[in-house]
Parts: C-alpha cells; structure tokens; sequence
C-alpha cells in the first residue's frame, strides 16, 4: 500500500458548484476514511484547494477513487496533482511501507 499527497486547486468561480457538492463530497471521504483509503483531508485557508491524504495500492487505484469525488464529478475541482509521499516521521510514518 502507497500513500499519496493529493492537491486539489479550486477556481474562485466555481465556489457555487463546490457549496453544492461539498456535503456529498464530505459523505464520500467519511466513507474513504472508514475503509482507510482517507487519512485525512481539508481546505486550504486561503480557499484556494485542498489536501487530501490517501492510501491506494497504486497510482491507478487513486485514479479511479478521485474519479469518484462528487466535486470532481460536479466539476468543482479545476487542477489536481498527485503524489507518492513516504513519511518517515509522524503520525503516518508506520504506514508506510
């Protein structure tokens, strides 16, 4: 199992579609964390996106979970980047393989 930093970057004119989708989007990663896919998640400040923290068996199982984002569905995420981290101290260091 890998774990990866997800960023999503949010445009300042899609905050109505994200206001929209946000409490099915919160109701998905509930659901990721049960499964331990999610280990954590939130909102940037500045409004301006988001990390997301998962743990996937490889780049294509993340794929077709962020696929399954009810914002990324509404079209609320403008930008995403992905990529493996292997913390090696904290709270997710023992997780990583």
């Amino acid at each position: 199992m890998s774990i990866y930093a997800v960023e999503y970057v949010y445009d300042a004119e899609s905050a109505a579609v994200r206001d929209e989708h946000r409490p099915a989007h919160r109701e998905w990663l509930a659901s990721l964390v049960e499964e331990g896919k999610v280990l954590a998640s939130g909102p940037f400040t500045d409004g301006a996106g988001a990390l997301l923290i998962f743990t996937a068996a490889d780049e294509d199982e993340l794929n077709s979970l962020l696929k399954q984002d009810p914002l990324a569905v509404g079209g609320g995420i403008s930008g995403l980047k992905t990529t493996e981290w292997k913390p090696v101290t904290g709270a997710f260091a023992h997780l990583a393989g």
